[in-house]
């Protein structure tokens, strides 16, 4: 490669980084700034004692957790089941999840509401829970993979004597481990910054989880940034450790595809 291209590629790229961490940085620096200036932690102190953001950051962390969870698990079945079984309208059931993805998800806001309040389970975890149990575009990301899988290694594991449990769970799942983590990654980050639902669906402190308490916080005064800032620190730094443990696993999953023969 030129010398000059390669120098401008350099160029190129350290500016974009430095515009996407830019505004990180500025946003962690500020929540350490005092009223007078100096470094403090009086912001993160105030957040946490007067604002509830203990129990914000309990409901967000729960929330994320146990739909990322059931998503995996759920995900990967229907669409092992899609793959390699032969389901009763199988081809349907596909077509429908195509369907469902092409459906922009704020259109079922109301339904999912008047749903909750039949139900009794507004203004609660359920809410928040129940409606993201499973990602179709997880069941399709899944079919697909398990597709490109070789029947030969669940075959040989029949041969064996390996029960149909196992052979799902012993086998397929530690073969399709990169797109789980990528399934996984992408459920935890859309249900932890998700703002609109749990706005909708809950209306006590109770069950109020992190981006609708930072809503509310800019809300509910003149924009005391400092203490905006350290709240949004608290909503992205596990969001980053996230990322950075499975950083590994979303680089597998995009060059699956490329190395799969």
């Amino acid at each position: 490669m030129n010398p000059i291209k390669r120098i401008g590629g350099y160029v190129l790229l350290t500016a974009l980084l430095v515009v996407m961490v830019f505004p990180l940085v500025w946003m962690f620096v500020t929540s350490f700034t005092g009223t007078r200036g100096g470094v403090t932690l009086a912001n993160y102190v105030y957040i946490f004692s007067t604002n509830k953001f203990g129990l914000y950051l309990f409901n967000s962390t729960l929330v994320a957790v146990i739909v990322t969870v059931a998503n995996v698990l759920f995900c990967f079945t229907c669409g092992y089941a899609l793959a390699r079984r032969m389901v009763p309208g199988g081809n349907f059931w596909f077509y429908t999840i195509l369907i469902v993805l092409m459906v922009p998800v704020h259109i079922v806001i109301i339904p999912v509401y008047l749903l909750m309040n039949k139900i009794g389970l507004y203004d609660s975890y359920g809410a928040l829970i129940l409606p993201w149990l499973v990602n179709p575009i997880g069941i399709f990301m899944v079919r697909q993979y398990v597709s490109t899988l070789p029947v030969s290694l669940e075959e040989a594991g029949r041969i064996d004597g390996a029960g149909e449990l196992r052979i799902l769970f012993r086998i397929v799942m530690p073969l399709c481990r990169p797109v789980l983590a990528i399934l996984a990654i992408q459920v935890f980050m859309t249900n932890w910054n998700s703002f609109l639902y749990p706005f909708i669906l809950t209306s006590s402190e109770q069950y109020r989880t992190l981006p609708v308490a930072l809503a509310l916080l800019l809300g509910y005064q003149s924009i005391d940034w400092p203490q905006l800032m350290a709240g949004s620190v608290v909503a992205v730094v596990p969001v980053l450790a996230v990322f950075l443990a499975f950083q590994r696993q979303i680089i597998s999953g995009i060059t699956a595809g490329a190395l799969k023969q």
